[in-house]
């Protein structure tokens, strides 16, 4: 059975999570010690002690879920010794980065680097309390792209991630993300959710944070990826660094397909997802955008029996 690997995005953090790899693992422990060498700052506190409040803020949720799920990552290869070879790996938002991690185009100390500074500059591009978020349920893209259009003159509302069917999110300005929630009642939504961020995030309004990013992907050491690594902009597979790097500067302020990029692996033959990292949110949009698919998520040692059996079972 082919299969993909699949990396979450902000939204899975919680304090403690990873903490049965890096007890139970050498190999887990060497992702933590690397990161926070080279972040500078133990990142690996936050995410075991916490506060709560203190992970939650974006410059560190999002170093910190990608080492979550690298660390797990490392610790399926060396102490239960998985060869994994996927036909493809993808990750939700900053879990794009943790994808070309896993498929050795970016070290886990410049993957790190990176998602620590977009995660510190979407935080700081908007003044805290002017960007909003929302998700719209059972809503089809071009009823909610009329909507977005309606309220433009109230400011930024865009649709910034396609996550499943009838599950969207918006983003950008508040006034004008406010108006689009109430229009999209009116239109038959069936619920509408504001979303607890510190950022609108996939937006215009990040547009500059995507000019510093790409400043700093010169500072990285980049690789070819050993296996084709789907894009959050266009859900097409990537094989060459440039393209790889032209996807990341345009995800920062554009919307993430996720359903498309699911529904493309499909399209290429996968039959089964593989979430590693903290929760298990894609696992369940997976199964929501191709119906019968098969999904297992890796989140704590006692997962790993189950994955073992599943690639015994058929992968």
């Amino acid at each position: 059975m082919t299969y993909a690997l699949v990396f979450p995005g902000q939204g899975a953090q919680e304090v403690g999570m990873g903490r049965g790899f890096y007890d139970a693992c050498p190999a887990a422990r060497r992702v933590f010690d690397e990161v926070d060498e080279a972040l500078g700052f133990s990142l690996s506190r936050v995410i075991f002690q916490g506060p709560e409040e203190e992970l939650r803020k974006t410059a560190l949720t999002q170093p910190a879920i990608l080492t979550v799920s690298i660390a797990i990552l490392e610790a399926l290869r060396e102490e239960w010794n998985l060869s994994l070879e996927p036909a493809f790996v993808a990750g939700h938002s900053l879990g794009e980065y943790t994808a070309l991690v896993a498929a050795g185009t970016l070290s886990v100390q410049d993957g790190a680097r990176l998602v620590h500074l977009r995660g510190d500059r979407m935080q700081h591009a908007v003044p805290l309390g002017e960007g909003s978020m929302a998700a719209v349920l059972g809503l089809d893209a071009e009823a909610i792209r009329e909507v977005c259009a309606e309220v433009s003159a109230l400011g930024v509302c865009e649709l910034a991630n396609y996550n499943a069917p009838g599950q969207i999110v918006l983003s950008g300005q508040v006034q004008a993300v406010e108006r689009a929630q109430e229009l999209a009642k009116e239109r038959g939504a069936a619920k509408v959710i504001p979303l607890k961020v510190s950022a609108p995030f996939h937006c215009a309004l990040m547009r500059p944070v995507a000019e510093e990013l790409e400043r700093a992907f010169e500072g990285a050491l980049w690789s070819p990826p050993r296996w084709p690594v789907l894009a959050n902009v266009d859900a097409a597979p990537k094989t060459d660094v440039l393209s790889i790097r032209k996807a990341l500067y345009a995800q920062t302020y554009s919307p993430v397909l996720w359903a498309e990029e699911v529904r493309a692996m499909a399209d290429q033959g996968v039959q089964a997802f593989v979430e590693i990292g903290p929760g298990n949110v894609l696992s369940g949009l997976a199964k929501r955008c191709v119906k019968g698919t098969k999904t297992l998520s890796v989140s704590k040692p006692e997962d790993v029996p189950g994955l073992l059996a599943f690639l015994e079972g058929g992968l």
